[in-house]
């Protein structure tokens, strides 16, 4: 595997934008250069101590400079690990953490540097911009955070305990993309997947005949929704549910070791020492917000649970049971509106798809796609440029069908964030990663809906990040963002993909090039909120157990109690014993959401807003758009998130409008 590094002009751009091309050298050199980094970044923080001129520009900005190289260097060995997962990547991935975790601790925990921010804020703040404020505001609160401070004893604790959870999370990650890999369940009786699309069929066929299903999202999906085999259903969710079960004594030991660091930094519990980098003000406010939803929401979701299993009994499913979830929730709908899904995935062909939103994003906000070359890491990963008019503003990289050596689900990463480099402007650029079913020579990728929902909601993410105007890395793009607005823009988005006018932009049949009928775009929209209170409970059932396992220091055994406990009180489809959701929550076990899990419902009011603040105005409104532009994107993490929301819509946030979102206002 070799990749290339370095930064380099575009020939058909001015010479003061940059951008770096992915690297194409020996994962082993890359981690090298991830090495020298850190030694040349501890160098410029040595030169900057001894300064006697003490300013933003001749302390912050040098700092910051090297920072953003650094996390840039190592971007490519941790997306590699997790999009070309393999032993070498592993290997080098797992022996460079701790050095940079290391890196990163002592810097948290440096008296001196604090001082210095401290004294720059003290002395400048009222003369610097409100960007430059709000990074040495929000890295004196990291230093704090950090350790800086305490006791040399404490520190060095606190240091080990950052070097161990940042291993137990790759860990869980890696036991989880290996228990995902390691499972297959191979059919061979047609009988048993009669119901399956043909398409799907073709994509999981063998050349011997028979079907192999697995693990990986797509593939099982496909299985639960349309497998006609009751027992296979059952082997396929049991396998999936029980993944990775070596992750419930690390889970234990990452919720003991978060705990002894927050009480270290003085904090209660975990989940305060969590949200003092968010919007949200204490545990106690987060748990009062889900639980008022959930009270709205359970009386509708118990309706709809009953009515499902009342129909499920006309199936012969008399013991209804969660893997018969989605196979009789498809044929319900398909009852009810007259309405089968699959009808419409020949009208969402991958490629076409990406290009149809292209367009639609270009109306709906002045933003423009370019196709490019560039170097990648897998042959189907597209690369292209963000432009606004004539002008390059961003690069932006697609990586979108499953495969095996991939980590599940969906993401955006960053890459380069906006910076300026002596004189010369850094554009952003970011990666998209999803898993939609992969295709073959003889059939295409053709997605779901939510597969298209989910690629609207990253590219929410990418804009976020892509738009920037701020030339100041620690809070440009999605950095600095609050954590429980940073899914505000994703999911703002995504509720576009339900509209007929939105659909007319990408749904074409791939064979026939004929648009969606309307009345099939129509049922789209119609079904949106179908068993939708199911499905807000269901996420209240997430965001309420990530409070409460962060409260205090638990057992294993006493995790699984209190989600079980949070299932009585919120939700309505309750899972077998067997099941272990918690051992593959990689969300808040080897992702950035600890604690911060209710952050998608508490972004999703301000998504709602804005989204129905847009549909008022019938979605394309020039002066609307604009002003998302200017306030939202291009602010990135510069001020407040709600601040910028009430500049964007010039009034706070509208708090039915997520119930209006979900049809739970009465």
């Amino acid at each position: 595997m070799l990749f290339h590094s370095g930064r380099e002009s575009l020939e058909s751009m001015s010479s003061t934008v940059l951008f770096r091309e992915f690297p194409q050298i020996a994962l082993s050199v890359q981690k090298e250069k991830v090495r020298e980094k850190i030694q040349t970044t501890k160098k410029v923080l040595e030169e900057v101590l001894q300064k006697k001129d003490v300013n933003y520009e001749s302390v912050i900005r040098p700092l910051n400079d090297s920072m953003e190289e650094l996390q840039e260097e190592f971007t490519v060995l941790s997306h590699l690990n997790s999009v070309k997962n393999s032993e070498e990547t592993q290997e080098h991935y797992t022996e460079i953490l701790p050095e940079i975790t290391e890196f990163y601790t002592e810097l948290g925990q440096n008296e001196e540097l604090f001082k210095l921010y401290s004294q720059i804020y003290e002395k400048e703040k009222s003369n610097l911009d409100r960007p430059k404020n709000k990074v040495l505001e929000d890295a004196i609160l990291q230093f704090k955070l950090g350790g800086v401070g305490l006791p040399e004893d404490k520190k060095n604790r606190l240091q080990e305990i950052q070097l161990r959870l940042s291993d137990l999370s790759n860990q869980f990650s890696q036991n989880l993309l290996d228990s995902t890999n390691s499972f297959e369940m191979k059919i061979e009786s047609e009988e048993d997947v009669k119901e399956i699309p043909e398409s799907d069929k073709a994509l999981y066929r063998n050349e011997d005949g028979t079907y192999t299903f697995t693990l990986q999202f797509p593939s099982y999906n496909c299985y639960m929704t349309y497998g006609s085999n009751r027992s296979k259903r059952e082997e396929l969710y049991k396998a999936y549910v029980t993944r990775a079960p070596g992750n419930g004594k690390i889970l234990e030991e990452i919720l003991a070791l978060r705990d002894e660091s927050a009480k270290l930094l003085g904090y209660k519990n975990y989940a305060e020492s969590s949200l003092a980098t968010k919007v949200a003000d204490s545990p106690e406010q987060v748990l009062d917000f889900l639980q008022k939803i959930g009270k709205l929401a359970k009386p509708v979701a118990e309706k709809e649970i009953s009515k499902l299993k009342k129909f499920a009994e006309t199936l012969g499913i008399p013991d209804f049971k969660a893997f018969d979830s989605a196979y009789v929730s498809e044929k319900l709908k398909k009852k009810d509106y007259d309405f089968d899904e699959e009808q419409t995935r020949p009208y969402f062909e991958k490629n076409t798809v990406v290009k149809g939103t292209f367009s639609f994003l270009e109306k709906l906000l002045g933003v423009q796609f370019e196709k490019t070359n560039a170097p990648i890491w897998d042959p189907k990963t597209e690369v292209y440029h963000v432009k606004n008019g004539s002008e390059i503003i961003a690069r932006l990289y697609l990586d979108l069908e499953a495969r095996k050596d991939k980590q599940g689900g969906a993401w955006m990463n960053h890459w380069e964030t906006r910076n300026r480099l002596s004189g010369k402007t850094i554009l952003p650029s970011a990666f998209v990663v999803c898993n939609f079913p992969p295709s073959k020579d003889s059939a295409p990728s053709l997605l779901n809906h939510s597969d298209v929902v989910t690629f609207f909601h990253e590219m929410g993410h990418a804009l976020h990040h892509l738009c920037a105007k701020i030339e100041e890395p620690p809070v440009s793009g999605i950095n600095g963002v609050e954590w429980d607005a940073v899914e505000f823009p994703s999911q703002f988005l995504e509720n576009f993909a339900y509209e007929p006018e939105v659909l007319d932009f990408f749904a074409f049949h791939y064979e026939t090039g004929k648009p969606i009928p309307k009345e099939l775009a129509q049922k789209l929209k119609d079904t949106k909120n179908f068993l939708a209170a199911m499905g807000v409970v269901r996420q209240l059932e997430f965001g309420i157990f990530d409070i409460r396992i962060h409260l205090q220091k638990y057992s294993e055994e006493e995790v699984q109690n209190i989600l079980d406990t949070v299932r009585k009180e919120v939700s309505v489809l309750f899972p077998p014993g067997y099941n272990k959701f918690q051992n593959g929550f990689g969300h808040i076990f080897s992702g950035g959401y600890a604690a911060g899990y209710y952050s998608y419902k508490w972004a999703e009011l301000l998504a709602a807003d804005a989204f129905f603040a847009f549909r008022s105005k019938g979605i394309f409104d020039t002066d609307l758009a604009l002003k998302y532009r200017t306030e939202v994107l291009e602010k990135g993490g510069s001020e407040n998130a709600m601040v910028l929301f009430k500049r964007f819509l010039g009034r706070d946030p509208e708090p039915d409008a997520l119930l209006k979102l979900y049809d739970l206002v009465a």
